[in-house]
């Protein structure tokens, strides 16, 4: 067959048979369609709704609303977003009531974050409409919810979408809801007018979430040695209190720029004098230290404890909301342990931030050499390869002084509160824990957090036991504990129980609890007795000695760490039994019971 003839026959195909195909085929189609009920009707793709934004001339009357973290934290928050000149509000800590709210206004198969958070909102929303009588258009007017954005591959990247079908399930179709993107920052669509992400924001949330990591973790640790119950809770309560007016009242618009902070200003990334002079107010200032300073002393004078009684220490990790809250959400599972004889070690949200400064270097190291949307420079591109090695000298050069900025701030804070608080876990050292378990280029969720965490806490003798807590089916947590079967392999001392957390459950999962922290109890009284042993003395005449020392009775007393030994307890009676030595206290005892026989001889 000629050329001639065969493009005559495609072009038959083309133009007769192959349309005359394609109508019998949508023929059939429809015909299906109509046995079926339905409609042949255009398709239309969702579009995400246009959203009224949240303006500056509202900001006088518009509450922002936002939670999902510790109560401390929230209060602190509330605080400093008070102290810029926004109206904020708190949504309560989520209840069951609010997880069962949130199945009923969303959809199906959401891990129970979302359900608690999204169910959270809700409530307060129809609490707003029916307990204190606003309307529901006064509602979509005058609040707006603040919340987090996507973190990687798992279901959290749809919590906006699940807010927005559960509101306007529940009847506030069109509330608005502000994200804030985890991996690049805020939606400025939604935030460049009503909530300013500049540096006095940035200052006044991280200083907020220090302090609130930081009165946590002291409360935590304090409380289970107390004398008097309750004791604890009120300095505390105290304290926020002295926090929260330090946060409200700095004002970091009266600062301003001198010679320094104009020098500052031409190498540093700040957009001006005063934006330097407010980041020197915070490097060189007391402000917030001196607030620490109060709060450290008003806890020394109104608690007392007795850290001679052995409790096992539990460190928290897992997923972050589910390793945060306090709550319902995660079982009540501090209070749980706390009333089991355990010290809780709670994690820091300042571990987060590192995390994803570090994150965010590491993915800088990996593309070196590259610029964004541009080939790799060739072999002889000289010029174009200097300018991408230039480029990455100088993110590493910000991301190092980041780094440091953030560990010197935290550690300024840790040791005006006494320096009992632990300090920042080392980033680049987690990476090289975790990294053979789990690849710590993995984003989503805690990436290989979870696991490095497992292994550092143990290994460095800060914990007899790890739990980690995670949403009923979280993809990343999951991954983690399948990587965490071959450090328990690896490390077989170590007592790690992963507990997924859910609406229901909530006996199974302290049941289980439970039996770890058995084992647990019995590592820490097992260690506990040999450290009473090594002093030469009797727990009795620790005590005793320890009962006419009130600076032996100080919460914030720093007991040095000995290596290989975990409890709190274990490690005071090593050291007040080197006090006692050094005080020739048994000498003087003896002598003391010689007395006698010698008078009546």
């Amino acid at each position: 067959m000629s050329t001639a003839s065969r493009a005559a026959g495609l072009d038959t195909v083309k133009d007769v048979a192959l349309p005359l195909l394609d109508g019998q085929v949508q023929d059939y189609r429809r015909q299906l369609l109509q046995e079926a009920g339905l409609e042949d009707g255009v398709t239309e793709h969702f579009k995400r709704p246009p959203e009224r934004h949240f303006t500056r001339d509202e900001r006088d009357r518009v509450t922002v609303l936002f939670g999902g973290l510790t109560m401390r934290h929230e209060e602190l928050l509330y605080a400093g977003l008070e102290g810029l000149g926004y109206k904020v509000g708190i949504v309560p800590t989520p209840t069951k009531a609010d997880f069962q709210a949130g199945k009923e206004y969303g959809n199906n198969g959401q891990c129970n974050p979302t359900y608690f958070t999204v169910g959270a909102l809700v409530n307060h929303l129809k609490r707003l409409r029916d307990d204190e009588g606003l309307t529901a258009e006064k509602i979509l007017d005058d609040y707006v919810f603040i919340t987090a954005g996507a973190c990687g591959p798992c279901r959290f990247g749809m919590y906006e979408a699940e807010y927005r079908l559960a509101l306007r399930n529940s009847g506030f179709d069109g509330f608005r809801v502000l994200l804030f993107q985890q991996g690049g920052g805020l939606d400025q669509s939604d935030f460049e007018a009503g909530l300013e992400f500049n540096l006095n924001f940035f200052l006044s949330l991280v200083n907020a979430m220090f302090m609130g990591d930081l009165l946590n973790e002291v409360a935590y640790h304090i409380r289970p040695y107390e004398v008097e119950p309750g004791a604890t809770d009120r300095a505390l309560a105290r304290c926020l209190e002295l926090c929260q007016d330090r946060l409200r009242a700095k004002n970091y618009d009266q600062i301003h720029g001198g010679a320094l902070s104009a020098l500052l200003a031409k190498v540093a990334p700040v957009s001006s004098p005063d934006e330097a002079a407010k980041f020197l107010d915070q490097l060189r200032g007391s402000y917030y230290t001196d607030a620490f300073a109060e709060c450290a002393r008003i806890i020394e004078e109104e608690v007392e404890v007795d850290y001679t009684r052995p409790k096992p220490v539990v460190k928290i990790t897992g997923e972050f909301w589910a390793q945060t809250t306090e709550g319902d959400g995660n079982f009540n599972m501090f209070p749980f342990l706390e009333g089991e004889g355990a010290e809780v070690l709670v994690e820091p949200v300042a571990t987060w931030i590192a995390y994803m400064l570090n994150q965010a270097r590491n993915e800088s190291r990996d593309r070196r050499g590259l610029a964004e949307g541009e080939p790799q420079p060739g072999k002889w591109q000289v010029g174009k390869r200097w300018q991408a090695e230039k480029r990455f000298r100088k993110s590493m050069l910000m991301f190092g002084l980041a780094d440091k900025v953030i560990d010197r701030e935290y550690e300024r804070l840790r040791l005006a509160l006494g320096g009992t608080a632990h300090n920042l876990a080392n980033q680049p050292e987690l990476v090289r824990m975790g990294h053979p378990y789990y690849n710590s280029r993995a984003g989503g969720g805690e990436g290989h957090l979870e696991v490095a965490k497992n292994i550092y806490y143990c290994n460095k003798g800060l914990c007899h036991m790890v739990l980690s807590l995670k949403p009923f089916g979280c993809m990343p947590s999951t991954q983690s504990d399948g990587a965490q079967a071959a450090v328990v392999a690896q490390y077989p001392d170590m007592i790690f129980l992963p507990i997924e957390t859910s609406g229901e459950g909530d006996i199974n999962a302290h049941s289980r609890t439970q039996m770890a922290l058995g084992e647990a109890k019995v590592k820490c009284k097992e260690e506990f007795k040999a450290c009473v042993a090594r002093t030469g003395y009797t727990i009795e005449q620790i005590r005793e000695y320890v009962a006419s020392q009130r600076d032996l009775r100080r919460p914030l007393l720093q007991v040095p760490h000995t290596e290989g030994v975990v409890g709190r307890a274990a490690n005071f009676v090593l050291y007040v039994g080197s006090q006692m030595n050094r005080d020739g206290w048994q000498a003087a005892q003896t002598e003391t019971a010689a007395e006698p026989a010698t008078q009546s001889a």
